[in-house]
Parts: C-alpha cells; structure tokens; sequence
C-alpha cells in the first residue's frame, strides 16, 4: 500500500497487529434475521472490509429487552454465537481482525420489535419516533430499572461478550455513546434517579463502570474497548456536566488496562478532547467530526483523521466511508476516488448497497 501518512502504518493494539490504523467504526445496517441471528450476507459484507488496521461490528444486543430496531444482531443465544462464527471465520479468512460492539438499547426501541417494554434509568421517553417492522411509531414511556435488573444487566453484558470471544471475535467494544442505555445512565437529560445509580455524577458514572469491570472481568481488560460521545446532542440527549462526567469517567477506568478508548465525532482542537487524550493511558480511537447526514469529504476523512493522529489519538475510525468503500485503506492512499454512498440503503435490505459496492481492481461486483 502506498502513502506516506501515519494512517497506513503499522500499529498494534493489546496483542493484535493492524496492517494499518483506519478502523472500520460499527455502523448499524439491518440485515441480520429477524431473531438476531447474523447472515452470510453480513459475512460477505464485513470480509470485503478486511483490509481494515480494525474492524468494530455493528450494535448486537447483549439481551432481548435491549434490542432496538428490526433486524439487528443479537449475542444472547446459541444462534447467534454460531451465526457471527461465520462471519468472524470469513473476515479471518480475507486476513481481517474484528471487535464486536455490545449495545442495549434502553429507552430506544419498541414492543412492536421487540415484544417487550423498553427499560431505561428512569420513565424518560424517546422525543421522536422509533423504526419498528411495521415502519416508525412513536417512542413508548421506558419501564425504570429496578436494582436487581440493573444487576441482571451488567450479568448480560458480561455473558454477551464471553460469547463474543467464543464467536471467534477478538475483542468486544462497549457502547456508552449515542443516547443507548449506558449513555441513557450518564447522562442527566434521561436518568433522574435518586438512588445509588442517580443524582451525583459519581452515581451516574456507576452503571457504565460496572458494566466495563465485568466485561472486562469476564474476558480480559486487553480484549475490551469502550466507546463515549461527550456532549452528543441527538436522540434526545442532554447533559448539564460533559466537561466534568467524562473526565471522572477516564479517570475512574484508566487503570483497567483496557484495549482502547474510542471518542466519536472527535475535534483535535477540543478542549475536551485534549484533556481526554492526557487522561487516558491507553491507546486512543478517535472518530472525526463529519457532517451528519450530508455527503462525506471527498478525502473520506483522511485530513481530519491526520490532524487527529497529530492530536494524539493512535487509531482514527471512519464509517460512512467504510460502508461505501470496501478498499478504503488502498483508495486512501492512492488518492482515488470514493464511491459515493447511497443513503437510502443504509438501513435493511438485500445485497444491493450492502456488497455491491464496487473496488478498484474489480469496478464491478455481481
């Protein structure tokens, strides 16, 4: 691979060597079976993105209460350990190296998907619609976690990452980003609990640490990331103290000794993400800041994930151009052009917008 930028070096990370250090960030894309059970379609898709220094798996959901939208992979069953072996087994097979995200939905899904009552930190309901099978219904009013569900959950997480590492993946990202449940307990707009897990933002803190120590109790601190998104304003999120919770959070699980730490729509001139960057002791995934939905940068990100680089993160993830690009690391480094992205298959489907994005040495994929 040609190209002289710090993105197409080497790198490692815990004992996993990358080829380079883009990481393909988990985007969810609906294409699993309805009961959560990952497809040969998926395999396809993810081995065509091996080339990747990373890849991070889409949101799979540890349990079924946590699941948030039709079609999304699950980690709770037999099934669902057998369905991403296949995938894990193709990506290793293209030469690729794959984490898998762990998200529970909490108040963002629906009994219309589910079968279930969503649960939350508190009765704080989704101010917008939710994609079900039968297109988007407005949010239902969240069920508030009792302390044994709470415990039950963590338990879920754990459980769900031991079958990851026995679905053959190499690590598991914890998702605390994004208004998902974990974010859900950080966040002071959506938990208004005035136990042990509310209130202070230590109480706020616990449930995301708890969940991060037994998944990391369960198969490793090297083999688990953890993924935050200070200040995310979308899914009808809000907090009132980001400038003092993530740093307390760093701070809190800075000694676990953890794969990485991965900061979304990261800025390297931010404050902020500066003062993240010096409290954490380990290696750094940093997604840029992109326009959201708009078109991508004609340079797929590369620019800014320099500039981040330079800032000090040691991994930059990269989405949308990932979804579009199969060879994106090869495109990156030629200078060529990107495919363009097709938004209206972003999100369920077949094959087309999925795998038929065409390479640089195959401008046409059957």
């Amino acid at each position: 691979m040609s190209g002289t930028s710090p993105l197409f070096q080497p790198t490692t990370l815990g004992s996993l060597s990358l080829p380079n250090r883009l990481v393909m960030a988990p985007m969810t894309r609906n294409r699993a079976a309805a009961d959560g059970t990952p497809t040969d379609l998926m395999a396809e898709y993810y081995a065509q993105r091996s080339a990747a220094g990373l890849i991070i798996a889409e949101a799979t959901t540890p349990n079924a209460v946590g699941q948030t939208y039709p079609n999304i992979p699950a980690l709770h069953l037999p099934r669902h350990v057998a369905g991403w072996r296949r995938v894990t087994e193709a990506v290793a097979e293209a030469g690729g190296r794959m984490f898998v995200q762990l998200q529970h939905g909490g108040r963002i899904g629906h009994p219309a998907t589910s079968g279930l009552r969503p649960v939350a930190p508190s009765p704080v309901a989704l101010p917008e619609p939710v994609a079900t099978p039968d297109g988007n219904r407005p949010a239902v009013v969240p069920r508030t976690m009792s302390l044994d569900e709470i415990e039950s959950t963590v338990a879920d997480f754990a459980a769900a990452a031991r079958r990851a590492v026995d679905a053959g993946f190499a690590g598991v990202e914890v998702h605390g980003a994004n208004g998902y449940l974990i974010h859900q307990f950080l966040a002071d707009g959506t938990n208004h609990r005035t136990d042990a897990y509310g209130g202070s933002t230590a109480r706020r803190m616990r449930f995301a640490v708890e969940v991060v120590r037994a998944v990391a109790a369960a198969v490793g601190p090297e083999r688990v990331g953890l993924r935050l998104s200070p200040g995310f304003p979308g899914q009808g999120m809000s907090e009132s103290d980001t400038d003092v919770l993530y740093p307390a959070l760093v701070e809190e699980l800075s000694g676990l000794g953890l794969a990485y730490l991965h900061l979304v729509w990261a800025k390297p001139d931010q404050p902020l993400y500066r003062r993240l960057r010096a409290a954490w002791p380990g290696a750094l995934i940093a997604n840029p800041a992109q326009p959201w939905p708009g078109p991508l940068p004609a340079d797929g990100g590369r620019r800014e994930g320099e500039r981040l680089l330079d800032a000090g993160a040691d991994l930059v993830s990269l989405g949308r151009a990932f979804l579009a690009n199969p060879d994106l690391p090869d495109r990156l480094a030629a200078g060529a052009p990107l495919n363009p992205v097709r938004i209206e298959h972003w999100y369920g489907g077949d094959h087309t917008g999925y795998t038929d994005y065409p390479t640089l040495r195959q401008p046409a994929l059957a």
